[in-house]
């Protein structure tokens, strides 16, 4: 049957919630997925479905980037996970890459993550710093990167950027 990505329905909370713990070996980014979700956090929220068994999960939440002129929307990628048995197979990409895509349709113009810097750059994310863009939590400078989904979006765009509070303590 193969690997199929697809939008997350209700049905599959408990195998989200599952594979994100397992994934990160704890349960910190599930319980937040599910937060998010129960908050009713407009979300972009991806599975990856492997004959039939939920082995991978995205999620895209809307942050707010704001400056001394005032704010605008963006989306965020995170948590992404993959079941430790399926990992390295190259499910999480095709998450991202459908995910990247499912936000582009949705109207969003940027995209952040604050992740690996030798993995996202794949995706077209790029060091956010050099654009005048920082985010609210303090990580090494080089691991927060900004995707223009559309292009021209980072033109004149600068400030910095927040998760939803429910992120905060994560």
């Amino acid at each position: 049957m193969g690997l199929e990505i697809r939008l997350e329905t209700a049905v599959d909370a408990e195998k989200v919630y599952a594979v994100e713990a397992a994934a990160f070996g704890r349960p910190a980014e599930a319980e937040l997925v599910q937060k998010l979700q129960q908050a009713g956090v407009d979300t972009i929220s991806l599975v990856a479905v492997l004959d039939d068994d939920l082995v991978g999960h995205v999620l895209f939440s809307p942050v707010t980037v704001k400056n001394e002129d005032g704010e605008f929307t963006a989306v965020a990628l995170g948590p992404i996970a993959v079941s430790p048995n399926h990992q390295k197979a190259g499910i999480g990409a095709e998450l991202c890459r459908q995910g990247i895509e499912a936000c582009r349709e949705a109207g969003y113009e940027l995209a952040f993550v604050l992740g690996h810097v030798s993995y996202y750059p794949r995706f077209g994310f790029r060091p956010s710093a050099p654009y005048g863009l920082h985010c609210q939590f303090n990580f090494p400078v080089e691991a927060f990167m900004v995707l223009e989904l559309v292009p021209g979006a980072l033109q004149g765009k600068h400030g910095t950027m927040y998760y939803h509070p429910l992120f905060v303590g994560v």
